[in-house]
């Protein structure tokens, strides 16, 4: 399977781990040192679906954690853009009041678009937003072209959710066989 035995990666002073098996069962190892960066990536690798083991050395600056994005990026590259492959997909996923819409295209031209801003949610203590950036490194590693549309939303932790599980659902349509 695409991503199976993948390499670690070697990141600036700390050292983290990205494996990802795609397509997978949804089961994810995560250990980067935020709890709630943990949750969303459980998130993102059960509505994929897809088979996720990220571990970060213990105390990594947000600059580590926000490269893993990257890291996870170019691991799903590949099958992404393996041939037969849909190379596009959108979805929207629930999460209690909050819906987001995402949608992507497996382009070569990294790109996120949102309406979503989350510097003051201070994710981990950090004073930028974690996720945004986050999700540029996944986009840039990935090659993808990322529209992030919060619908409705106001509780932060649920405004995550919707957002990761959409772009596991969207990443799952990305990844799946065309026929014909």
């Amino acid at each position: 399977m695409p991503g199976e035995g993948a390499p670690s990666v070697e990141r600036g002073a700390a050292r983290s781990r990205v494996r990802v098996t795609f397509p997978g069962a949804g089961t994810a190892t995560v250990s980067s040192g935020l709890p709630v960066l943990d949750h969303l990536l459980a998130q993102l690798a059960r509505s994929a679906p897809l088979d996720l083991a990220l571990e970060v050395a213990p105390g990594a600056q947000a600059e580590e954690i926000v490269g893993v994005g990257r890291d996870l990026g170019e691991q799903l590259g590949e099958p992404l853009r393996a041939d037969r492959t849909a190379g596009w997909g959108s979805a929207s996923v629930p999460a209690d009041e909050a819906l987001a819409h995402v949608a992507l295209e497996v382009s070569g031209r990294p790109r996120v678009v949102s309406n979503v801003d989350l510097s003051a949610a201070h994710l981990g203590g950090s004073r930028t937003d974690l996720v945004g950036r986050f999700l540029r490194e996944l986009a840039e590693g990935a090659g993808l072209t990322l529209h992030v549309r919060l619908l409705e939303g106001e509780d932060t932790q649920h405004v995550l959710d919707t957002i990761f599980k959409s772009l596991g659902a969207a990443l799952g349509r990305a990844g799946r066989q065309r026929e014909g």
